[in-house]
């Protein structure tokens, strides 16, 4: 007999299940809910993990990370930098926004699905928003770490009573640039957050050129001359220039400079103006040789038939000319050489600046004279013609001076070798362009006057020096000029390669 509870008893189960289902899913519901207003697991923000938390939680963990110091390891020592000091500022609004994109985005109910049959919701990684002041830093880092910690080099300094200086100390100084990259990385990273910055090492500076001034007076007060001295030395590279005169040990002004018998250092106007007059012509071995007789041999006969050929009876005029026109005002030839047996007569008189102070006067010859400043700028010209084809001989003489010339007047300096004033002051085996000169000439009494002018090509830089001296009595020449000379002239040598411990 069939039981007619049957289908209420069916209904009151299926009632029971229908309302345990409900329940089921309003409990999934709300779970889900809760779950979704934090953020899902695997999420990482900036790097930091944030999954199962809320934003204002995520908030706390991601600044917590990205305000702790930066260590960095410079010169032996450990500093901390709190990252606001350089303008560090992670933008946690922009990047809550997109994590909270990621976490309510996506379909409710597919998400919902995915919960009921525990599915994890794909990992996301929101990327580190941030701004950082490279001003802030670089300042920062100028004034708290350099300035406390780079090493400064030492420059070398002259050894008094010698014409040596003291090695210089190289130092250490901190490579701001590559410093930046290496912090701002370390300031945008979650874990490695320790720094080690680089240095550049510095060379140590060359003494001042006023440091060097003061040991060539020095090398000449301890010399004991007692005459009149002018010495002009110029830095190639930077133009930087050292002039000065003295009288007894007693400075002597250089505005305008001292007149000195300009001897066979003439020869270097001569050469000059025998170029500038006939320019490539002239660039023949014949002619070559009898400059090289000139130069190394001190050939006044060469001399005159240089002269000669500028102008028959005016040479030493035109030689003149052409340096007044180049604006060496206090040099000039008034005659020929000739020699000492059948001397010339002067062709004209001049009055130079020079020449015509009244509170010093080394009785220059009134055939030949110039100035240690006007051969040195001279001697300028050349190198600057030889080296990059311009300057005041190639704008003054054009078409007739040009690079080569000046590179052979060059060489033709260099084949003097007399081994003794400046060129006894370097190594041997460095280059050195220049004429000395003294009167009189041929030894037919004593010394009076000696002069030398070189062009200096050395490894820390090339230069002029430019020394002429004069006594009213005699110069001595194995204890006075020529020690003089090569002890001015390596002092000079010493300043442009210092070594460095």
């Amino acid at each position: 007999m069939r039981n007619r509870n049957t289908p209420l008893i069916l209904r009151g189960v299926s009632a029971l299940f229908l309302s345990a289902a409900i329940i089921l899913t309003i409990v999934s519901l709300v779970g889900y809910s809760r779950e979704r207003n934090s953020y899902p697991a695997g999420m990482t923000i900036a790097g930091v993990q944030v999954g199962g938390v809320d934003p204002q939680t995520a908030s706390q963990r991601v600044l917590q990370v990205y305000s702790s110091p930066v260590e960095i390891q410079y010169a032996g020592s450990n500093i901390l930098i709190t990252p606001s000091l350089v303008g560090f500022q992670p933008n946690m609004d922009s990047m809550l926004a997109a994590a909270d994109l990621t976490r309510t985005g996506a379909s409710f109910w597919g998400g919902f699905w995915n919960y009921l049959w525990n599915r994890s919701p794909a990992a996301a990684d929101i990327p580190l928003d941030s701004s950082l002041s490279e001003e802030r830093l670089r300042a920062y880092l100028q004034n708290e770490i350099a300035v406390r910690y780079d090493t400064p080099p030492s420059p070398a300094q002259p050894i008094p009573g010698t014409v040596n200086f003291t090695p210089g100390i190289p130092g250490q100084t901190l490579d701001i640039d590559r410093a930046v990259t290496l912090i701002e990385d370390a300031l945008r990273s979650p874990t490695n957050r320790t720094v080690a910055l680089t240095s550049a090492r510095t060379a140590a500076a060359r003494p001042t050129l006023a440091n060097l001034e003061i040991l060539l007076k020095q090398v000449i007060q301890l010399s004991g001359f007692d005459g009149v001295l002018g010495l002009y030395m110029l830095d190639l590279q930077t133009g930087q220039e050292i002039h000065f005169a003295q009288d007894n040990g007693q400075p002597l002004s250089v505005q305008p400079d001292v007149a000195f018998t300009a001897s066979s250092v003439a020869k270097i106007p001569i050469m000059a103006s025998y170029f500038s007059q006939f320019g490539a012509d002239a660039l023949n071995q014949q002619t070559i040789d009898s400059m090289i007789d000139m130069i190394r041999c001190s050939d006044n006969l060469a001399s005159d038939k240089f002269m000669s050929k500028l102008d028959e009876g005016r040479g030493p005029l035109i030689v003149t000319e052409k340096m007044q026109v180049l604006g060496l005002q206090n040099t000039f030839m008034a005659g020929y050489f000739c020699s000492d047996a059948n001397p010339c007569p002067p062709l004209a008189s001049f009055n130079t600046p020079a020449n015509q102070r009244t509170d010093i006067t080394t009785y220059p010859d009134i055939m030949n004279q110039t100035t240690p400043s006007d051969i040195g700028m001279l001697l300028e010209d050349m190198y600057q013609c030889a080296e990059t084809g311009g300057g005041a001989l190639v704008a003054v003489f054009p078409g007739k001076i040009n690079q080569q010339i000046c590179q052979q007047m060059i060489e033709i300096l260099v084949q003097d070798k007399l081994g003794a004033l400046l060129q006894a002051g370097v190594p041997e085996g460095t280059r050195i362009a220049h004429k000395h000169g003294w009167t009189p000439a041929y030894f037919q009494g004593p010394t009076i006057n000696v002069s030398d002018a070189a062009i200096v090509y050395s490894p820390g830089g090339n230069y002029i020096i430019v020394v002429f001296i004069y006594h009213p009595v005699e110069i001595i020449w194995d204890t006075m000029s020529n020690p003089l000379f090569a002890q001015l002239s390596q002092a000079v040598y010493n300043y442009f390669n210092v070594p460095t411990q």
